[in-house]
């Protein structure tokens, strides 16, 4: 089956695909976008996050067939020059070790950002509960998430 996706604002034809194939093969092997990541394979790590319409989604899960008229965005789309106010609260705060959870957890950022501009520790917590950092930053984590609120409140 072929699809057309809206992805970073662009638009791209995917051709002869099945359309329970996860977004995030789509992403990575055929546009290239290897920013999302693949690591549980089920949803319930959050490196493969992507917003769709503006929520966080695990698009190792979700069949391509259902992003169809969406607007998808990866942290490759986030801002061309890596200058969101999230993305610069993360170098500020030093949150990345390895970086791996790095993507999903920023684009899950960004979508609580935008519902609770100004989040305490505990809905900071909740919100990423889902979000797994193999190398445990998640006091660097918090504390650029409340950097990048203030940024934006800007």
């Amino acid at each position: 089956m072929d699809f057309e996706l809206n992805i970073n604002g662009k638009s791209h034809k995917i051709k002869d695909v099945d359309p329970t194939m996860p977004l995030l093969w789509i992403l990575r092997d055929i546009l290239g976008l290897t920013g999302t990541k693949y690591s549980c394979g089920d949803g319930s790590c959050g490196t493969c996050v992507i917003l769709m319409n503006g929520m966080p989604m695990r698009s190792c899960v979700l069949p391509v067939a259902a992003a169809m008229s969406a607007e998808i965005i990866t942290i490759e789309g986030l801002s061309e020059d890596g200058d969101h106010p999230v993305q610069e609260a993360w170098i500020e705060e030093d949150v990345a070790q390895c970086g791996f959870c790095q993507g999903g957890v920023i684009l899950e950022t960004v979508a609580l950002l935008k519902k609770n501009p100004d989040p305490s520790d505990q809905q900071i917590d909740q919100a990423l509960a889902g979000n797994l950092c193999r190398c445990g930053t998640y006091p660097r984590i918090r504390k650029a998430v409340k950097n990048a609120a203030r940024r934006l409140a800007q």
